[in-house]
């Protein structure tokens, strides 16, 4: 069965794809578009663009998106709840290992699996470029959206930068199409159920805080936790200060709490946005730590899942017009160069610290891109290198 298999493929990577959002992507190419043959670059190309124009934690999004591509919205929530899960159970119980992992051995855990990230995302990155940007135009759009997003790095800015590349490509692209090899539908539901999706959104916006209180309670917890989930872009760590706002300000979490487990956070595989379950079960200490868990995760998630579902339908009839070939083709453009300055930062800043670390990444790197290895082994092989040394 599809939705089975759709489970058991993102159940695997919720317990193995380390390195943030941006090395999820790495992860979901690897295995959906070159193990399984799931997707064409082109179609997973569109589904990261659908996601990266979107407020939501992106990866997540985009697995979502893959899942409700392979075998319906059963695959969906397959897609959602086994990428999910490892993470938020992690994060319910990290309260009690956080001081195993606060030592040596634990920092250089986490080290190994920054290394792992940027072999992943420079693995990717170099084969989304040759296959997105097979002209010198395409490459133009790419290096200069990501030259400016480093020289600006700003969250707000990459909706421009992509729209701008979008317009782009309709302009330079005269005869370049990019999706005449992959016109095959991307959703089953057509743009009612898609406009029905985007109404439950706003009203879930402005409906909660009317119900809302300053205790965390469930109607509190499911109100904050949306907000925060569909005011931010980027996902992963942008969202951290607006929650940090949700949270701490009104006493829900201590300070002290708050930066621990957004330490626990950084050791952990899949979504950061798993970090609410920890959150609410902190604020539910007292009460029911469970049950609040449960809402702070699924409320986070909820409004970028509802988005991105309610705007397919209609990206999927823009996208298949002819004449939005050429559009599209500069968004993939742009794609890439917002993979590649993430890649530069915050994923290589943060991960390579000297001349050894570099070393370490490129052999990754090479296993991955030229040897085809398992990304798991890469995963081992470098969490070990950084342990003996």
């Amino acid at each position: 069965m599809k939705p089975v298999e759709v489970f058991l493929v993102f159940l695997k990577l919720g317990l193995t794809s380390f390195g943030g959002p941006v090395a999820h992507i790495g992860y979901f190419r690897a295995e959906f578009v070159e193990r399984r043959d799931w997707l064409s670059e082109e179609r997973f190309a569109q589904l990261l663009a659908v996601c990266q124009f979107l407020p939501g934690p992106a990866s997540s999004q985009l697995g979502f998106c893959i899942g409700l591509h392979r075998a319906g919205w059963r695959g969906a929530l397959a897609a959602f709840i086994a990428f999910t899960l490892p993470s938020a159970l992690l994060m319910f119980g990290f309260a009690v290992a956080l001081p195993h992992l606060s030592g040596t051995t634990g920092v250089a855990v986490v080290h190994g699996l920054k290394l792992v990230a940027c072999a992943v995302v420079a693995d990717a990155l170099v084969k989304m470029f040759s296959a997105l940007c097979p002209d010198w135009c395409r490459r133009m759009i790419a290096v200069l959206v990501a030259g400016i997003l480093l020289l600006v790095p700003m969250v707000s800015l990459q909706l421009l930068l992509i729209l701008a590349a979008g317009l782009a490509g309709v302009v330079l692209l005269p005869g370049a199409p990019s999706l005449a090899n992959d016109r095959s539908p991307g959703v089953s539901y057509g743009t009612k159920v898609g406009a029905v999706l985007i109404a439950i959104f706003v009203a879930l916006l402005f409906g909660l805080p009317l119900l809302a209180t300053t205790h965390p309670e469930p109607i509190s917890i499911a109100a904050a936790f949306y907000q925060a989930g569909a005011l931010v872009f980027g996902g992963g760590h942008v969202v951290l200060p607006l929650l940090q706002e949700t949270v701490v300000a009104v006493d829900w979490v201590g300070p002290e709490q708050f930066l621990a487990g957004y330490g626990a956070a950084q050791a952990i595989p899949g979504p950061l946005f798993a970090f609410s379950a920890y959150l609410g079960a902190v604020a539910g200490a007292q009460s029911s730590p469970g049950l609040l868990a449960v809402i702070a995760l699924l409320f986070i998630f909820l409004p970028g899942l509802l988005l991105v579902a309610g705007v397919l339908p209609f990206w999927q009839r823009v996208s298949s017009h002819p004449r939005a070939d050429r559009f599209v083709a500069g968004v993939n453009a742009g794609v890439v160069g917002l993979l590649g300055a993430a890649f530069f930062n915050p994923v290589l800043v943060t991960g390579v610290r000297d001349l050894t670390d570099l070393a370490i990444a490129l052999i990754a790197f090479l296993l991955l891109y030229w040897g085809r290895v398992s990304p798991l082994i890469v995963v081992v092989v470098c969490v070990l290198i950084s342990l003996v040394l």
